[in-house]
């Protein structure tokens, strides 16, 4: 007797991140996705054979190892003109330093796919995205140092 319960879902934001995500993996389980999705050119997708290329092709890096499944993200991060300076630690804690002041902000941090949350010691959250190895995050770029 087969016990697993069929889902039909809908899932609105799935051009990246948490709902991308999510869309994928209740797709590869078998359930019924319906989404609200934008291509990356903006315009809307509608119908369910651009959803599935879109959802399951190289170009929307699915079917691939994930940050978080390769720890790719453990490092330093640095902004192009090395003003910032986002160390993420293997313990999921971060340390920033912002030009000459080291430690400006320290949190934790967590990786889900290539999204990463942040709530720094005071309580104050933001997120960011990997994408091809760059780390876009509040308004910034920062390139993982080697």
């Amino acid at each position: 007797m087969n016990n697993k319960t069929e889902l039909t879902v809908l899932i609105t934001g799935v051009s990246l991140g948490m709902g991308l995500h999510i869309a994928q993996t209740l797709a590869l389980q078998g359930h019924k996705v319906y989404t609200g999705i934008r291509d990356p050119k903006g315009r809307n997708v509608h119908k369910s054979e651009t959803l599935q290329e879109y959802l399951f092709t190289s170009n929307s890096n699915t079917m691939q190892s994930t940050i978080e499944d390769t720890k790719e993200y453990i490092g330093m991060w640095v902004t192009k003109d090395g003003n910032i300076r986002h160390e993420l630690l293997p313990n999921n804690r971060y340390d920033e330093a912002r030009g000459k002041r080291k430690s400006a902000y320290q949190g934790a941090y967590t990786v889900t796919g290539n999204h990463i949350y942040y709530k720094d010691d005071t309580g104050f959250t933001a997120d960011g995205e990997f994408k091809e190895g760059v780390l876009y995050h509040a308004g910034m770029i920062l390139y993982k140092e080697e």
